[in-house]
């Protein structure tokens, strides 16, 4: 029945069994003392003072009958005669003390009966006793004769001996039920105290039998199991703390490398942003000399006599003007090569990032924060991959417009006709690549800006991975104590 049971209703059960040992034990020496106590007040209150008040009646009484004795011997000197009469007065005070005493206990039925029988008796021989007084008081003043003790002696013999012996022996039979009563509360009293000890010494050896019974039960049904359950759970913490600790660590990694690939990043749009400024004041350069050239080719029509001189300083703009925009080209090419190498690193922060919210869905708990930061890292790493490709897009469109700028500039060293054109096309190749240079700056601006806050990002990942760290291995150290303790 008891396998049956919840642990609650075992604990609860095998208190309340222990509780009722306990309560019937009490109980038993509360009835036990309770009867004791009764027993010690009969005694101490009904029968030691009904026995005392007894026995001073009763010896009371045989002093009055020893004196009542040596008075009437001849022998007993006068002096001694008048001693015996005080004696016979301290009796009775005596005898009324102890009647105070006796009629100031309990009584019995039978006592109470035996006692007004005995009152009647008594009364018969204090009657008896003061007329021997009265006769010994008259017999005195004729100077107490022989034949006068006779008369005594015969009256004591024959009326206040008899009276006596009837109110002793009813005396004697009041001081055996007072004895009685007493001997059976005396009795009575020994037999709870034996009744007592037996359930406090039944207490003592049932209630530490039974609680080592119930110890070693529950330690068997309870503690072992319990024990083996923790110890199960905290091997699970220790499992669980180990491979999250090995995740964090990984995610650790991970973010490391993610901070030192936006670290390119960053550099490399620094380089990049400084690359498209050259760009853009090589451009505005371009069409400054290009806006120079329409000026000239304008005097040039004005003034025709002057086209030798003119055509030798046009001829040198152009050069310049071709120079320029093939370093332009170069450095076209610079930003084209920087351009496709932060879109392979927004790759592979995208892919550390996949990682990350991989390794995050692994952690479970513990990597919601990670999953969330990493999600945050693929868009950016979106942007910076979207505005690479902008900027490629950019790059070929400015190489196309500089290869066309020189191959214009090449064709108008040729033939003067066509320097206007040519210019004027250079003057809007220049503007667009001026434009185009800006875009390019604003671009690489707002790429520069996103691998800033890629950057914090990553710095809070790293940061947030080592906090959890420092968790787990106090999770760790607090499962293997715990381990320990069971």
């Amino acid at each position: 029945m008891l396998k049956n049971m919840t642990l609650q209703n075992r604990l609860i059960g095998s208190f309340m069994f222990m509780g009722s040992i306990v309560l019937g034990v009490a109980l038993v020496g509360w009835s036990g003392s309770a009867q004791l106590s009764q027993h010690i007040h009969v005694l101490g209150k009904n029968s030691v003072p009904s026995i005392r008040g007894l026995w001073k009646i009763n010896e009371g009484q045989t002093q009055i009958q020893s004196s009542e004795r040596a008075v009437t011997n001849p022998i007993v000197s006068q002096n001694n005669k008048s001693l015996e009469l005080t004696r016979v007065s301290r009796a009775w005070q005596q005898i009324d003390e102890g009647f105070r005493e006796y009629e100031t206990t309990p009584q019995t039925q039978e006592e109470s009966e035996l006692y007004k029988s005995f009152q009647s008796d008594w009364e018969k021989w204090k009657q008896d006793h003061t007329e021997f007084l009265r006769l010994y008081q008259t017999a005195q003043v004729g100077g107490l004769s022989a034949k006068e003790l006779s008369t005594l002696n015969n009256f004591l013999d024959s009326q206040v001996r008899v009276s006596f012996d009837v109110a002793e022996a009813k005396l004697l039979q009041l001081l055996e039920i007072n004895s009685d009563v007493a001997a059976n509360a005396q009795t009575l009293a020994v037999q709870d105290v034996s009744r007592i000890a037996f359930w406090v010494i039944f207490g003592m050896i049932v209630g530490p039998t039974t609680a080592i019974i119930f110890g070693i039960y529950f330690s068997r049904t309870i503690a072992k199991p319990l024990g083996a359950k923790i110890a199960s759970i905290v091997n699970a913490i220790v499992s669980s703390s180990t491979e999250i600790a090995a995740t964090i660590e990984q995610q650790e990694r991970i973010a490391s490398e993610q901070a030192v690939s936006v670290n390119q990043t960053t550099t490399t749009m620094d380089e990049l942003s400084a690359s498209s400024r050259q760009s853009a004041d090589q451009a505005e350069a371009a069409a400054n000399g290009a806006k120079q050239v329409l000026t000239l080719v304008d005097r040039q029509n004005l003034q025709a006599g002057s086209m030798s001189s003119n055509g030798s300083s046009l001829r040198e703009k152009v050069g310049q003007i071709t120079d320029q925009i093939l370093h332009l080209s170069e450095q076209t090419g610079q930003i084209g090569i920087i351009s496709m190498l932060v879109s392979d690193l927004a790759n592979q922060t995208n892919m550390l990032a996949l990682n990350a919210a991989v390794e995050a869905v692994r952690a479970g708990e513990h990597g919601k924060g990670f999953g969330v930061v990493a999600a945050e890292i693929r868009k950016l790493a979106d942007q910076s991959k979207k505005s690479a490709e902008r900027i490629n897009a950019l790059v070929v469109d400015i190489k196309n417009a500089t290869n066309s700028t020189v191959m214009v500039t090449d064709e108008g060293s040729k033939t003067v006709e066509t320097i206007i054109s040519a210019v004027n096309d250079i003057a809007l190749t220049s503007q667009q690549i001026s434009l185009t240079a800006k875009q390019q700056a604003i671009a690489i601006q707002q790429v520069g800006d996103a691998m800033s806050t890629l950057n914090q990002n990553a710095i809070q990942t790293a940061s947030g991975i080592t906090q959890t760290k420092v968790g787990t291995q106090k999770l760790n150290e607090a499962a293997l104590n715990l381990k320990a303790i069971v």
